[in-house]
């Protein structure tokens, strides 16, 4: 992997990527954030060596590099998924591209459901805390000790500077930020009543399928994480209702504005 990491860090340079101080990792109907960045390079991951490609209709596949509110930032238009069939080393390969190339801040997006049925839909919430359901860990494998601690510390996985400042910045513009535990799941089916049950029992106020992968290797190697759900619908099981794919972006594209001003206003921040 270390040879992978280096032939791709060393194209991205050719490119024009040049010491990026935050990694944004954009997810479900959260791309609008892109017209905010004065673009200085951009590379689609299908040209990148060795990167997985973004299989999913509705997620981009470009790594972009550009300037946002002053600071140099590299953004995954597009991440992937264990559901598409990738490993969890192939969907946290990116994060540690965007550490090699110098970023030390790694913010990321969702889209989730809420369990917690206090928290409505069209309402962010800051991460917390999570649980991994996702059956393994993209830490497990032969020589992970060469590139960070393979036990690594995950008793504070959101940095506590960064998410007490979005607290602040969400006061500030009047935007309801939630703050709670996220459950990362495998998909890409969507839950049953009963798991809905089982999430609620077992502490999780949002549900989605990413995420944790990213925020898991980001503290591997020591960066500064922190990441914003955009609650897409509300997961409550004595009133379920089925699902379309296609509300569940729309509803992402109407409460990203607020993501948008949270995030702009955390980097200018930095």
């Amino acid at each position: 992997m270390i040879k992978f990491i280096e032939e791709s860090t060393e194209y991205l340079k050719q490119k024009g990527f040049d010491k990026p101080e935050v990694g944004i990792i954009l997810g479900t109907g959260l791309g609008q954030l892109i017209s905010e960045i004065d673009i200085i390079a951009q590379a689609s991951y299908n040209h990148i060596p060795n990167f997985p490609t973004a299989t999913v209709e509705f997620h981009k596949g470009k790594l972009i590099y550009g300037i946002l509110e002053g600071k140099k930032v590299v953004v995954m238009q597009g991440r992937f998924h264990v559901y598409e069939g990738y490993t969890l080393q192939d969907v946290t390969f990116p994060v540690r591209i965007m550490e090699k190339l110098g970023i030390e801040t790694l913010l990321v997006s969702n889209a989730a459901g809420a369990v917690n049925l206090d928290f409505k839909k069209g309402e962010l919430m800051l991460l917390d805390d999570h649980i991994n359901l996702q059956g393994s860990s993209p830490l497990a494998f032969k020589g992970v000790s060469e590139l960070g601690e393979r036990f690594a510390d995950m008793s504070a996985p959101y940095d506590a500077e960064i998410n007490s400042k979005f607290e602040t910045i969400a006061k500030k513009k009047n935007i309801k930020l939630h703050k709670g535990v996220y459950a990362s799941v495998v998909g890409p089916q969507l839950e049953t009543r009963a798991e809905y049950r089982m999430l609620k029992i077992i502490g999780a106020d949002a549900v989605g399928m990413s995420t944790v992968p990213e925020i898991i290797v980001a503290n591997h190697l020591g960066l500064k994480a922190a990441a914003v759900s955009v609650l897409t619908d509300e997961c409550d099981p004595d009133n379920l209702k089925p699902v379309n794919i296609a509300e569940i972006i729309e509803m992402a594209s109407k409460a990203e504005p607020n993501m948008i001003t949270l995030f702009k206003e955390l980097i200018k921040s930095i």
